[in-house]
């Protein structure tokens, strides 16, 4: 018997791996003459799974056949779990060998160009769509001798779905991206988040304007806006906790500025030098904010306790409390510039905005030797 796995680490399957083996699914029914409630799906990993398939069918002419697999996002919280990936598959009179890939209802279409996908093309990722293919072709057997087959996906919740995704921002209109590089969605990896971080880098990039603003939740992003409105909307990233990967994508997509918006408890860990903020991943420094907090002037009772507290939040309050706030955030501003920098020396210039816990400015810092912060 298979054990239970433990609460929050149960693995699930990506949108694309799900999408593959409805593809896979339909295509050995147009083959065969019917849909199965199971398929064997290879995944880009290059792992074999089972996929249960429903509403499974072929039509009456044999001309094409149609699946669908509910996907299962394990402990993940993803917005598109339970997404039915529905595939129709359809032959090609004539066109042996081709495997025509397009995207239907609740797939998101490519309106603007840095994702790496074609504009106006289906939002299915480069690795997805090959697995899907490859998945095809090797269900297909000598179906391709003569005809070829034209694999459409489509997602019938992915137009509300997508609503909670950043695909607008990014240009991806009308639905879901088929997403995934291996398959498997590690519990609470939020693998469709750091993607879309990346993908969100990559459009900023293509702008021309030089520069993205890295915020840490919609709270801080709304800040960064009123600091920055000479930006157009989609230089601003909701990086989350991938500092890292939003970093290393602005570095290989050319940016020169980047800015980094946020409040006490991330900068804190970014300061520390975490480039996964994640509060599972580390602790924040409460002796570095203790630090801090004796330059900024907070007689030595004040930084034991917050050497002593839990929370960099508690920092924040009792530095308020003292008057010194301003201060604090300046220097903790700072330390954000000085690692950060020091990660990736002379590669861009670095700003760093800091707001409260109502998202109102306190201070910021930069790398910039001729910067000026605000009264």
């Amino acid at each position: 018997m298979k054990s239970a796995a433990a609460k929050g680490t149960r693995t699930g399957f990506t949108t694309g791996a799900c999408s593959a083996a409805a593809a896979r699914a339909a295509t050995l029914g147009l083959r065969d003459g019917a849909v199965l409630g199971v398929v064997d799906c290879l995944l880009p990993n290059g792992q074999g799974v089972s996929f249960a398939v429903h509403d499974g069918c072929v039509d009456a002419s044999g001309q094409a056949a149609h699946a669908m697999v509910i996907k299962d996002a394990g402990d993940d919280p993803d917005c598109t779990d339970k997404a039915h990936l529905t595939v129709d598959v359809r032959r090609l009179p004539g066109q042996a060998g081709v495997v025509r890939l397009l995207g239907g209802f609740g797939v998101g279409t490519v309106t603007q160009p840095g994702l790496g996908l074609e504009v106006g093309g289906p939002a299915i990722n480069p690795v997805p769509r090959a697995n899907i293919e490859d998945n095809v072709r090797q269900a297909a057997g000598d179906l391709l001798e003569c005809d070829g087959l034209e694999v459409t996906v489509s997602v019938p919740q992915g137009l509300d779905m997508a609503k909670k995704t950043l695909n607008a921002r990014l240009g991806i209109l009308g639905g879901i991206s088929i997403l995934g590089t291996t398959g498997i969605v590690k519990p609470y990896s939020t693998a469709a988040w750091r993607a879309s971080v990346i993908q969100g880098v990559q459009v900023a990039a293509t702008t021309g304007t030089g520069c993205v603003v890295l915020t840490t939740g919609g709270r801080t992003e709304q800040f960064a806006m009123t600091q920055r409105p000479d930006l157009p909307e989609i230089c601003f990233v909701q990086m989350g906790d991938f500092l890292r990967y939003a970093v290393d994508t602005a570095v290989a997509s050319g940016l020169r500025h980047i800015v980094i918006g946020g409040m006490v408890g991330k900068l804190t860990k970014i300061a520390q030098g975490e480039t996964i903020t994640h509060a599972n991943r580390a602790e924040v420094d409460t002796a570095l904010l203790a630090g801090l907090a004796a330059q900024a002037g907070a007689p030595p009772d004040e930084c034991a306790a917050i050497a002593a507290a839990e929370t960099a939040r508690f920092a924040a309050e009792r530095m308020t409390a003292l008057g010194l706030a301003q201060e604090f955030h300046r220097l903790l501003a700072q330390r954000v510039v000085q690692t950060v920098t020091a990660r990736y020396p002379g590669q861009f210039r670095l700003d760093v905005l800091v707001c409260d816990f109502d998202g109102s400015r306190i201070t910021a810092a930069s790398s910039a030797p001729d910067f000026e912060e605000l009264p």
